[in-house]
């Protein structure tokens, strides 16, 4: 959408989206994302492959 990424987010967290990666220019220029957990909030900036391996953990262990 044309919404900025603010509005993005907030419509993310009304919706109740588990887990979603925010990806802006200084995430891309790091080949990284911003990661966050619907309930708990920004967990921080990591590099694209742990962020992954880290989601196919919990889910593969249920632990989300």
């Amino acid at each position: 959408t044309s919404d900025k990424i603010g509005a993005k987010i907030r419509n993310a967290e009304i919706a109740k989206v588990h887990t979603m990666f925010v990806i802006g220019q200084k995430e891309v220029e790091a080949e990284s994302v911003a990661v966050r957990i619907h309930g708990k909030g920004d967990q921080g900036v990591k590099p694209v492959a742990e962020a992954i391996s880290e989601i196919q953990a919990n889910i593969s262990t249920r632990s989300l």
